[in-house]
């Protein structure tokens, strides 16, 4: 072909790529000529908003008062309360999300427009024209001048907050205190974390690191029962895990008040790193640095924990130590401040 027939070709394509059709007539709604119509449209909407408030608060309801455990409330074999809660809650999800449906596309405004697409962002105008239209949506949809929709929308929406608390309240019971406390306590002995070995100073050498913990892990009640067992055990072992080093005295540098609470350069400290509670057992006898391994935050024992390195926002919290009248290593007291990664409420 030519560059003539070429020339010719391209200054006969059309500035949109594919010709507009056109739309069809627009045929009004019922709602739209019918004022009785819109109205019982408005109240249909406003029921099914308010019948999504129903079972919420019924879910709510049926939350406390059906039974579950060993002897739970059963409908057609199964858990009522089970039926009852995804009952409630799906019927309370469909109401509201009907109600939004049928308040579109009976009461919005209803117009047809074109609109190209672009390739690039939005000019300025188009972004002015984009809030105009917006603003226009807002208009057109009538919550300004539809009291009754709007009022019951935002009591639906309200009530859809309930089941939320609710079940979010059943994760477990809130903690209290128990963040800021361990069951290390005065007297209570340092031992070994694999035997319960107990542990005099003359047992650890200058560099070097035992993982521990407190002694009534292997201790027994009165009834010759474990002291702690099962999930309380592995609760309690979470957070008094230590770690002790040995270290030349010289070294260390404590902070005041902290001057005894080592003994003959031994310190002891939280195992769990304060970014997001990982164990910590890497340990460099010649720096006196701890290394977490989930994300590298580097502790220096030598300096109260202190962090030098890594995400973590807190130095190590340290247990304070002493011997006893046999000569093995003791704990003073319990942690002065409280274990693990921070959250809202530690100081």
């Amino acid at each position: 072909m030519s560059d003539e027939h070429v020339g010719h070709s391209l200054d006969t394509v059309e500035d949109e790529p594919i010709a507009n059709p056109g739309l069809p007539e627009h045929l009004p709604r019922p709602t739209d000529v019918d004022e009785v119509a819109e109205r019982r449209a408005e109240r249909q909407v406003a029921t099914l908003f308010g019948l999504s408030a129903l079972f919420a608060v019924l879910f709510c309801v049926a939350y406390f008062a059906l039974d579950i455990g060993d002897n739970p409330d059963v409908f057609l074999n199964m858990g009522a309360s089970t039926v009852a809660l995804g009952t409630c809650i799906g019927l309370c999800m469909l109401c509201l999300g009907s109600g939004l449906i049928q308040w579109s596309r009976k009461l919005m405004s209803d117009h047809e427009i074109v609109e190209l697409r672009h390739p690039a962002s939005s000019s300025e105008e188009e972004r002015s024209d984009a809030v105009a239209a917006f603003q226009q949506g807002v208009e057109d949809s009538g919550i300004a001048r539809r009291p009754l929709l709007r009022n019951s929308l935002l009591g639906a929406m309200a009530a859809l907050g309930l089941p939320a608390i609710v079940a979010l309240r059943d994760l477990g019971p809130l903690p209290g205190d128990k963040l800021a406390h361990t069951v290390w306590k005065k007297g209570m002995r340092v031992v070994q974390d694999v035997d319960g070995a107990r542990i005099r100073p003359a047992d650890m050498q200058v560099g070097q690191l035992v993982n521990a913990e407190p002694e009534v892990f292997f201790e027994e009640n009165s009834e010759g029962e474990p002291e702690y067992e099962g999930v309380e055990l592995q609760q309690a072992k979470a957070k008094a895990a230590v770690i002790l080093v040995r270290m030349d005295p010289d070294d260390i540098k404590p902070w005041k008040g902290r001057e005894n609470w080592g003994v003959e350069g031994i310190l002891c400290f939280s195992k769990i790193c304060t970014h997001v509670g990982c164990p910590i057992s890497l340990w460099e006898q010649q720096t006196h640095h701890l290394l977490c391994p989930c994300h590298q935050s580097t502790f220096d024992l030598a300096d109260n924990g202190k962090v030098i390195f890594g995400p973590a926002g807190r130095h190590l919290p340290q247990l304070p130590l002493a011997v006893d009248q046999q000569g093995y290593l003791i704990a003073t007291s319990d942690f002065t401040e409280p274990v693990g990664p921070s959250y809202w409420e530690r100081g």
